[in-house]
Protein backbone atom coordinates (compact mmCIF):
# COMPACT_ATOMS: atom_id res chain seq x y z
CA UNK A 1 0.00 0.00 0.00
CA UNK A 2 1.05 3.82 -0.50
CA UNK A 3 2.19 5.19 2.40
CA UNK A 4 3.06 9.07 3.48
CA UNK A 5 6.51 9.86 3.74
CA UNK A 6 7.54 10.05 7.23
CA UNK A 7 9.72 13.31 6.55
CA UNK A 8 11.41 14.89 9.69
CA UNK A 9 8.72 17.91 10.09
CA UNK A 10 5.51 15.21 9.82
CA UNK A 11 7.16 13.08 12.55
CA UNK A 12 8.17 15.81 14.68
CA UNK A 13 4.46 17.11 14.85
CA UNK A 14 3.39 13.46 15.39
CA UNK A 15 5.59 13.47 18.12
CA UNK A 16 4.28 16.50 19.73
CA UNK A 17 0.41 15.40 19.12
CA UNK A 18 1.27 12.27 21.42
CA UNK A 19 3.02 14.26 24.83
CA UNK A 20 5.63 12.13 24.80
CA UNK A 21 9.10 12.85 24.21
CA UNK A 22 10.66 11.32 21.30
CA UNK A 23 12.93 8.68 23.18
CA UNK A 24 10.87 7.73 25.32
CA UNK A 25 11.53 3.67 24.88
CA UNK A 26 8.23 1.91 25.22
CA UNK A 27 9.90 -1.54 25.99
CA UNK A 28 10.88 -4.26 23.45
CA UNK A 29 8.64 -5.59 20.67
CA UNK A 30 8.71 -9.02 19.55
CA UNK A 31 9.39 -11.13 18.20
CA UNK A 32 12.58 -8.78 17.00
CA UNK A 33 12.39 -6.47 20.02
CA UNK A 34 12.90 -3.34 18.69
CA UNK A 35 13.03 -0.22 21.28
CA UNK A 36 9.50 1.00 20.97
CA UNK A 37 10.32 4.52 20.90
CA UNK A 38 7.75 7.48 21.06
CA UNK A 39 9.49 8.57 17.52
CA UNK A 40 8.96 4.90 15.79
CA UNK A 41 5.47 4.94 16.67
CA UNK A 42 5.10 8.50 14.90
CA UNK A 43 6.70 7.62 12.01
CA UNK A 44 4.71 4.49 11.70
CA UNK A 45 1.63 6.57 12.44
CA UNK A 46 2.55 9.15 9.49
CA UNK A 47 3.16 6.59 7.14
CA UNK A 48 -0.21 5.17 7.78
CA UNK A 49 -1.72 7.73 6.72
CA UNK A 50 -2.71 8.71 10.23
CA UNK A 51 -4.00 12.40 11.14
CA UNK A 52 -2.50 13.39 14.52
CA UNK A 53 -5.43 13.60 16.59
CA UNK A 54 -4.92 9.86 16.12
CA UNK A 55 -1.58 9.30 17.81
CA UNK A 56 -3.02 8.81 21.32
CA UNK A 57 -4.81 5.99 20.21
CA UNK A 58 -2.09 4.50 18.47
CA UNK A 59 -0.10 5.02 21.59
CA UNK A 60 -2.69 3.55 23.65
CA UNK A 61 -2.69 0.21 21.35
CA UNK A 62 0.78 -0.20 21.35
CA UNK A 63 1.89 -0.01 24.87
CA UNK A 64 -1.86 -2.37 25.76
CA UNK A 65 -0.01 -4.49 23.06
CA UNK A 66 3.49 -4.46 24.90
CA UNK A 67 1.85 -5.45 28.17
CA UNK A 68 3.44 -9.07 28.91
CA UNK A 69 0.41 -11.21 29.29
CA UNK A 70 -0.53 -10.28 25.65
CA UNK A 71 2.47 -12.24 24.17
CA UNK A 72 3.05 -10.17 21.22
CA UNK A 73 6.11 -12.20 20.01
CA UNK A 74 4.51 -15.57 20.59
CA UNK A 75 1.30 -14.23 18.68
CA UNK A 76 3.22 -12.62 15.80
CA UNK A 77 5.27 -15.57 15.46
CA UNK A 78 2.39 -18.31 15.32
CA UNK A 79 1.28 -20.23 12.47
CA UNK A 80 -2.70 -19.17 13.54
CA UNK A 81 -4.31 -16.09 11.46
CA UNK A 82 -4.64 -13.93 14.65
CA UNK A 83 -4.38 -10.25 14.85
CA UNK A 84 -4.84 -7.99 16.77
CA UNK A 85 -8.54 -6.63 17.14
CA UNK A 86 -8.50 -3.26 18.72
CA UNK A 87 -11.92 -1.44 20.43
CA UNK A 88 -12.60 1.88 20.99
CA UNK A 89 -14.24 3.42 23.68
CA UNK A 90 -14.97 6.53 25.10
CA UNK A 91 -15.49 10.32 23.86
CA UNK A 92 -12.30 10.14 21.49
CA UNK A 93 -14.66 7.88 18.99
CA UNK A 94 -16.08 11.11 18.44
CA UNK A 95 -12.67 13.13 18.52
CA UNK A 96 -11.24 10.96 15.75
CA UNK A 97 -14.34 9.94 14.00
CA UNK A 98 -13.82 6.09 14.51
CA UNK A 99 -16.97 4.36 12.98
CA UNK A 100 -19.29 1.64 14.72
CA UNK A 101 -21.65 1.09 12.32
CA UNK A 102 -22.61 -0.09 9.33
CA UNK A 103 -19.18 -1.01 7.77
CA UNK A 104 -17.09 0.05 10.67
CA UNK A 105 -14.80 -2.89 10.03
CA UNK A 106 -14.85 -2.13 5.64
CA UNK A 107 -13.73 0.27 3.82
CA UNK A 108 -14.39 4.00 3.67
CA UNK A 109 -13.64 5.06 6.99
CA UNK A 110 -10.19 6.33 7.53
CA UNK A 111 -9.79 6.54 11.10
CA UNK A 112 -10.47 2.98 11.52
CA UNK A 113 -7.95 1.92 8.50
CA UNK A 114 -5.26 4.29 9.38
CA UNK A 115 -5.21 3.62 13.00
CA UNK A 116 -5.08 -0.42 12.92
CA UNK A 117 -2.60 0.25 9.77
CA UNK A 118 -0.04 2.44 11.92
CA UNK A 119 -0.45 -0.04 14.35
CA UNK A 120 0.41 -2.96 12.07
CA UNK A 121 3.18 -1.04 10.59
CA UNK A 122 4.65 -0.71 14.09
CA UNK A 123 4.67 -4.35 14.50
CA UNK A 124 6.25 -4.80 11.10
CA UNK A 125 8.94 -2.17 11.45
CA UNK A 126 9.43 -2.16 15.35
CA UNK A 127 8.92 -5.58 15.97
CA UNK A 128 10.59 -7.01 12.77
CA UNK A 129 7.31 -9.17 11.78
CA UNK A 130 7.89 -10.45 8.05
CA UNK A 131 5.72 -12.77 6.68
CA UNK A 132 7.17 -16.58 6.42
CA UNK A 133 10.71 -15.64 8.35
CA UNK A 134 8.90 -14.19 11.78
CA UNK A 135 5.20 -13.74 11.31
CA UNK A 136 4.48 -17.51 10.51
CA UNK A 137 0.85 -17.62 9.74
CA UNK A 138 -0.15 -19.82 7.02
CA UNK A 139 -2.39 -17.62 5.75
CA UNK A 140 -3.29 -14.59 7.64
CA UNK A 141 -6.23 -12.50 7.59
CA UNK A 142 -7.34 -8.96 5.91
CA UNK A 143 -7.07 -8.17 9.44
CA UNK A 144 -3.50 -7.91 9.22
CA UNK A 145 -3.59 -4.62 7.19
CA UNK A 146 -6.01 -2.93 9.75
CA UNK A 147 -8.31 -4.47 12.51
CA UNK A 148 -9.91 -1.36 14.49
CA UNK A 149 -13.19 0.03 14.98
CA UNK A 150 -15.40 1.99 17.89
CA UNK A 151 -17.78 0.08 20.28
CA UNK A 152 -21.48 2.07 19.05
CA UNK A 153 -22.25 3.21 22.43
CA UNK A 154 -25.29 5.22 22.11
CA UNK A 155 -26.94 2.45 20.30
CA UNK A 156 -26.10 -0.33 23.43
CA UNK A 157 -28.58 -0.51 25.90
CA UNK A 158 -25.93 -1.62 28.59
CA UNK A 159 -23.13 0.50 30.00
CA UNK A 160 -19.98 1.00 27.61
CA UNK A 161 -17.28 -1.75 27.46
CA UNK A 162 -14.90 -0.29 28.62
CA UNK A 163 -16.53 0.33 31.91
CA UNK A 164 -17.90 -3.01 32.02
CA UNK A 165 -13.98 -3.50 32.41
CA UNK A 166 -13.62 -0.63 35.16
CA UNK A 167 -12.79 2.24 33.37
CA UNK A 168 -14.36 5.63 34.61
CA UNK A 169 -17.39 6.62 32.43
CA UNK A 170 -15.31 9.58 30.85
CA UNK A 171 -12.42 7.23 29.72
CA UNK A 172 -11.44 6.78 26.29
CA UNK A 173 -10.02 3.01 26.07
CA UNK A 174 -8.67 0.84 23.43
CA UNK A 175 -9.24 -3.29 24.39
CA UNK A 176 -7.65 -5.55 22.03
CA UNK A 177 -7.51 -9.38 22.07
CA UNK A 178 -6.17 -11.52 18.92
CA UNK A 179 -8.50 -12.37 16.99
CA UNK A 180 -9.27 -14.35 13.83
CA UNK A 181 -11.69 -11.91 10.98
CA UNK A 182 -15.23 -12.22 12.12
CA UNK A 183 -17.49 -15.10 11.73
CA UNK A 184 -21.04 -14.23 10.79
CA UNK A 185 -23.78 -15.41 13.22
CA UNK A 186 -27.48 -15.01 11.73
CA UNK A 187 -30.72 -14.50 14.08
CA UNK A 188 -33.71 -13.97 12.96
CA UNK A 189 -36.25 -12.27 15.94
CA UNK A 190 -39.92 -13.19 16.43
CA UNK A 191 -41.26 -10.87 18.74
CA UNK A 192 -43.66 -13.28 19.47
CA UNK A 193 -41.78 -15.74 20.65
CA UNK A 194 -40.35 -15.94 23.87
CA UNK A 195 -37.52 -18.39 22.58
CA UNK A 196 -36.36 -15.32 20.65
CA UNK A 197 -33.39 -14.72 23.48
CA UNK A 198 -32.59 -18.21 23.85
CA UNK A 199 -31.97 -19.17 20.21
CA UNK A 200 -30.11 -15.78 19.57
CA UNK A 201 -27.42 -17.00 22.55
CA UNK A 202 -27.44 -20.53 21.33
CA UNK A 203 -26.56 -19.32 17.49
CA UNK A 204 -24.05 -17.05 19.43
CA UNK A 205 -22.55 -19.47 21.51
CA UNK A 206 -22.56 -22.87 18.36
CA UNK A 207 -20.43 -20.05 16.52
CA UNK A 208 -18.30 -19.87 19.67
CA UNK A 209 -17.86 -23.25 20.29
CA UNK A 210 -17.02 -24.07 16.46
CA UNK A 211 -15.39 -27.73 16.96
CA UNK A 212 -12.51 -26.63 14.44
CA UNK A 213 -11.58 -23.09 16.10
CA UNK A 214 -9.02 -23.42 18.05
CA UNK A 215 -10.74 -21.93 21.55
CA UNK A 216 -13.04 -25.48 21.53
CA UNK A 217 -10.12 -27.53 20.94
CA UNK A 218 -7.82 -25.40 23.73
CA UNK A 219 -10.67 -24.78 26.29
CA UNK A 220 -9.60 -21.46 26.76
CA UNK A 221 -8.29 -17.92 25.14
CA UNK A 222 -10.83 -14.83 24.58
CA UNK A 223 -13.40 -14.72 22.59
CA UNK A 224 -15.61 -10.98 21.10
CA UNK A 225 -18.48 -11.11 20.31
CA UNK A 226 -19.96 -7.93 18.23
CA UNK A 227 -23.73 -7.60 18.68
CA UNK A 228 -25.59 -5.17 16.00
CA UNK A 229 -28.15 -2.89 18.10
CA UNK A 230 -31.15 -4.67 17.37
CA UNK A 231 -29.72 -8.56 18.32
CA UNK A 232 -29.14 -6.30 21.57
CA UNK A 233 -32.13 -4.81 22.56
CA UNK A 234 -33.62 -8.57 22.17
CA UNK A 235 -31.25 -9.77 25.02
CA UNK A 236 -31.94 -6.27 26.81
CA UNK A 237 -35.47 -6.54 26.58
CA UNK A 238 -35.46 -10.02 27.90
CA UNK A 239 -34.52 -8.45 31.13
CA UNK A 240 -30.59 -9.61 30.66
CA UNK A 241 -27.67 -7.56 31.31
CA UNK A 242 -24.31 -7.60 29.81
CA UNK A 243 -22.83 -9.94 32.36
CA UNK A 244 -25.88 -12.44 32.20
CA UNK A 245 -25.29 -12.91 28.43
CA UNK A 246 -21.70 -13.46 28.89
CA UNK A 247 -22.25 -16.17 31.59
CA UNK A 248 -25.15 -17.55 29.59
CA UNK A 249 -22.71 -17.64 26.29
CA UNK A 250 -19.86 -19.39 28.25
CA UNK A 251 -22.20 -21.98 29.56
CA UNK A 252 -24.00 -22.36 25.83
CA UNK A 253 -20.48 -22.57 24.23
CA UNK A 254 -19.41 -26.26 24.59
CA UNK A 255 -18.99 -29.42 23.17
CA UNK A 256 -18.36 -32.99 24.63
CA UNK A 257 -15.08 -34.34 24.23
CA UNK A 258 -16.34 -37.13 21.65
CA UNK A 259 -17.05 -34.27 19.35
CA UNK A 260 -13.67 -32.52 20.00
CA UNK A 261 -11.79 -36.22 19.39
CA UNK A 262 -14.30 -36.93 16.35
CA UNK A 263 -12.21 -33.70 14.91
CA UNK A 264 -9.09 -33.57 16.11
CA UNK A 265 -7.40 -35.72 18.13
CA UNK A 266 -4.08 -34.17 19.13
CA UNK A 267 -5.55 -31.65 21.75
CA UNK A 268 -7.90 -33.73 23.46
CA UNK A 269 -6.81 -34.22 26.80
CA UNK A 270 -7.47 -37.73 28.07
CA UNK A 271 -11.21 -38.02 29.53
CA UNK A 272 -15.01 -39.30 29.58
CA UNK A 273 -16.29 -38.59 26.05
CA UNK A 274 -19.56 -37.28 27.88
CA UNK A 275 -17.61 -34.63 30.00
CA UNK A 276 -18.27 -31.04 28.57
CA UNK A 277 -15.27 -28.82 27.54
CA UNK A 278 -15.82 -25.14 27.68
CA UNK A 279 -14.79 -22.65 24.73
CA UNK A 280 -13.83 -20.12 26.87
CA UNK A 281 -12.81 -20.83 30.77
CA UNK A 282 -14.42 -18.08 32.00
CA UNK A 283 -18.11 -15.46 31.25
CA UNK A 284 -15.60 -12.14 31.47
CA UNK A 285 -13.20 -13.81 28.47
CA UNK A 286 -16.23 -13.05 26.14
CA UNK A 287 -16.10 -9.28 25.33
CA UNK A 288 -19.03 -8.16 24.39
CA UNK A 289 -20.17 -5.33 22.54
CA UNK A 290 -22.21 -3.62 20.65
CA UNK A 291 -21.09 -2.42 16.76
CA UNK A 292 -22.47 -2.54 13.05
CA UNK A 293 -25.80 -2.13 11.87
CA UNK A 294 -29.03 -3.26 12.61
CA UNK A 295 -30.09 -6.85 11.07
CA UNK A 296 -29.96 -10.34 10.36
CA UNK A 297 -26.18 -10.54 11.42
CA UNK A 298 -23.86 -10.22 14.53
CA UNK A 299 -20.56 -12.09 14.51
CA UNK A 300 -18.36 -13.53 16.73
CA UNK A 301 -14.13 -13.36 16.85
CA UNK A 302 -12.37 -16.86 17.58
CA UNK A 303 -8.86 -16.38 19.08
CA UNK A 304 -5.59 -17.82 19.03
CA UNK A 305 -6.16 -19.48 22.93
CA UNK A 306 -2.46 -20.26 23.18
CA UNK A 307 1.09 -18.61 24.35
CA UNK A 308 2.01 -18.42 28.08
CA UNK A 309 -1.32 -16.70 28.99
CA UNK A 310 -3.31 -17.97 26.35
CA UNK A 311 -4.64 -15.49 24.43
CA UNK A 312 -6.08 -12.44 26.79
CA UNK A 313 -7.86 -9.52 26.72
CA UNK A 314 -5.45 -6.10 27.23
CA UNK A 315 -6.92 -2.71 27.91
CA UNK A 316 -5.46 0.34 27.54
CA UNK A 317 -6.21 4.54 28.75
CA UNK A 318 -5.82 6.60 25.93
CA UNK A 319 -4.31 9.82 27.16
CA UNK A 320 -5.36 13.24 25.31
CA UNK A 321 -4.66 16.84 25.76
CA UNK A 322 -0.88 16.27 26.82
CA UNK A 323 -0.03 18.09 23.93
CA UNK A 324 0.85 21.85 22.94
CA UNK A 325 0.31 23.94 19.79
CA UNK A 326 3.12 23.73 17.35
CA UNK A 327 4.49 27.35 18.15
CA UNK A 328 5.18 27.98 13.91
CA UNK A 329 1.21 26.60 13.47
CA UNK A 330 -0.33 30.12 15.54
Amino acid sequence: LPVVIPTPERVARFVLASGLDADLDLGPMGPGGGATTVEKIATNTVMAGCIPDHVPVVVAAVRALLQPEFDLGEMQGTTHCTAPLMIVNGPVIDHCDIAAGFGALGPGHRANASIGRAVRLCMMNIGNARPGVSDMALLGHPGKFTFCLAEDERSSPWESLSESLGADAGDSTVTILGAEPPHSVIFTNDADDPDSPDRLCRALAAVIANTGSNNANFGAGAVAVALNPEHALVLADAGMKRTDVQAELHRLAVNSRAALRAVNTGFVRPGDDDDLIHAVRVPDDIVLFVAGGSGLYSAVFPSWAAGAHRNPVVHEVVVTGESCDLPWAT
